[in-house]
């Protein structure tokens, strides 16, 4: 099973808690400018310049809000809590970058983990993982 394959299966089980909602988060940079095509039908940019696309190197698979409510002495208030999974096919382990954001998340009081399925993205998302 491919990762996308187990990234769509802790969506759908994310959605279907009714309080969770994720958004996929894909990290990396591309060529911007104005792309000229050639006779043989390649492509060129002029003017290129670098677009970095992503919330942050290191940044999770899976970035998202999960609702809780808050006890009655706190009013009774529902907040966000900030939520990444990175999600990862099992026996494969995060980059240092990746364990990196997802120890400042959790240190910042956000729910962040490293997922193989949805029993795993569930721990992250009940902020027991």
């Amino acid at each position: 099973m491919k990762e996308l394959d187990i990234q769509n299966q802790i969506r759908v089980a994310a959605t279907m808690r009714g309080n969770i909602v994720t958004w996929r988060n894909n990290v990396g940079a591309a060529w911007q400018g104005e792309v000229l095509t050639m006779k043989d039908g390649s492509k060129l940019i002029r003017s290129p310049r670098i677009v970095n696309y992503g919330l942050c190197e290191g940044s999770s698979d899976l970035i998202g809000i999960t609702t809780v409510t808050i006890t009655p002495e706190m009013v009774g208030q529902r907040v966000g809590i900030f939520t990444a999974v990175e999600v990862k096919k099992p026996g494969k382990n995060p980059t240092p970058t990746q364990r990196q954001f997802i120890a400042d998340v959790r240190q910042r009081g956000g729910r962040a983990g490293v997922a193989t399925g949805v029993a795993g993205a569930m721990q992250i998302f009940n902020g027991v993982a």
